[in-house]
């Protein structure tokens, strides 16, 4: 076998492993070898003569092995696991599969603002019952909807959005750089991004000032029939207070992809909440997952070869 240029780290996302990766990977790259490393042993012997790795994590101890790599595409957005310092010293460019998740999630976050406006919760309910009895609904259409977080995926929130004539607000680290929303605060605005909401969405990375920013203060600025819906980290929720918001009618629902703990406990009080609907952290699954993934490195792998370091998605 040729020395390998693009090896696929050991990984199993979403329930799918590194060969089915490896697999688009070879069709949208023939030119390449590449190969996927199963065991630590083979991580070491890959790397010590590949360009690329490609994964969700590397150590520094395998990391001194990869003489000639270049490029660390990271298979996640974010990259604070990462040994950024060992990285830089190598000289490795690293990339992240910021917007890879856009699509999926987005959708994800609209449904659940269509099904909590229509009751399907509550239908849900109802059928399991054989119950034919009519209730009160809203709609998403004209509302106002709070992005906390204005990333990718807020971007493609926002985007998917626009069909429905909604009013936005959207809150960010750096609110003076603006973003696609009506209105743009600062984390330290929350209470006046959610105060006329009736669907709040977070996206937000967790960090010191995300941590349990929905606390009970903020629950009880929202909305009486403000719906929460939760793509973020769970951390991001204070889910004492939310439980309490929801048991009080403090606010309408919830639509949790994530939560703290998790996994959700069998025994914990959101599983018996009507109007939160729960999924176990899956919004972000995909069968696009790693042609998208392809796209970012195919395109940097581009630019590389022409002498251009200006990449796509390039994090350090």
């Amino acid at each position: 076998m040729a020395s390998p240029d693009i090896v696929v780290l050991r990984q199993k996302i979403h329930g799918i492993d590194g060969d089915d990766y490896a697999e688009v990977l070879r069709e949208r790259l023939p030119d390449h070898e590449i190969v996927v490393a199963r065991t630590p042993a083979e991580e070491r012997e890959y790397l010590s003569e590949a360009r690329v790795a490609t994964g969700f994590s590397i150590d520094e101890e395998t990391l001194a092995t990869a003489d000639d790599l270049e490029l660390f595409a990271c298979v996640f957005a974010g990259t604070g696991h990462l040994p950024r310092e060992a990285l830089e010293e190598r000289n490795v460019t690293v990339t992240n599969a910021s917007g890879v998740h856009g699509p999926n999630i987005s959708e994800y976050v609209v449904g659940a603002m269509i099904g909590h406006a229509h009751g399907f919760p509550r239908a849900k309910r109802q059928q399991a019952r054989r119950e034919w009895r009519s209730y009160p609904t809203t709609e998403v259409y004209g509302s106002r909807v709070a992005v906390v977080g204005l990333g990718a995926i807020g971007h493609a929130i926002v985007d998917r959005l626009s069909a429905f004539d909604v009013e936005t607000v959207g809150v960010r680290y750096t609110p003076e750089k603006g973003g696609p929303t009506d209105e743009v605060y600062g984390f330290d605005r929350i209470h006046e991004a959610v105060a006329d909401a009736e669907y709040v969405a977070l996206a937000c990375p967790l960090s010191d000032a995300t941590e349990g920013l929905i606390d009970d203060d903020v629950f009880r600025t929202m909305r009486t029939d403000a719906v929460l819906v939760n793509i973020a980290r769970g951390r991001v929720v204070d889910t004492d207070a939310l439980v309490s918001a929801i048991r009080s009618n403090a606010i309408r629902g919830a639509a949790l992809d994530v939560t703290d703990p998790e996994p959700l406990p069998e025994d914990h009080p959101l599983w018996g909440l009507t109007d939160v609907t729960i999924t176990p952290h899956n919004a972000g699954h995909t069968p696009e997952y790693f042609e998208r993934l392809t796209d970012i490195l195919a395109e940097n792998l581009e630019r590389l070869d022409a002498g251009d370091d200006d990449l796509r998605n390039r994090v350090f």
